[in-house]
């Protein structure tokens, strides 16, 4: 009998002191591709992330540290590195996609090009790089999306 009553004085405090778990889940807000960026500073853009992409396929981190922004270098690492180096195809070509401006959480607005690869024939395409830049051409941030 005491084992039955130590039992379920286990399974009561169990279940009175169970947490309630929540689901938080953070959206990026969409890209206001209303708003143009001037084709010379698309070629600036495009210019920074062909060396981003040249710099990761040769893993040379110094390189790539001098093409992102200086609000972001403390934050990457080599494993973020490598990462995003496994996210992004390099046999494939890349061309602009869509270029418009985002606002991030800092709430300051950024010129922001999403990349799709030439290859892609589907509308929308499958695999897009989207990548933030400073107005100066440095990077901010980089998010390969890939269909499953």
């Amino acid at each position: 009998m005491k084992k039955i009553f130590a039992a379920f004085g286990l399974i009561t405090v169990s279940l009175l002191s169970a947490q309630n778990v929540s689901k938080v889940e953070v959206q990026n807000p969409p890209m206001d591709v209303s708003a143009t960026i001037s084709k010379d500073k698309i070629g600036l853009y495009n210019q920074s992330f062909s060396k981003f992409v040249s710099a990761l396929k040769s893993k040379d981190k110094q390189a790539v540290e001098s093409l992102i922004s200086d609000k972001v270098k403390s934050l990457v690492n080599e494993n973020m590195i490598q990462k995003l180096s496994g996210g992004i195809s390099f046999e494939r070509k890349t061309e602009v996609y869509q270029s418009g401006y985002q606002k991030l959480l800092d709430n300051q607005t950024y010129p922001a090009i999403q990349y799709k690869y030439e290859d892609d024939k589907n509308n929308p395409p499958r695999d897009l790089i989207t990548v933030i830049f400073e107005n100066d051409g440095k990077i901010l941030g980089v998010k390969p999306e890939y269909s499953n």
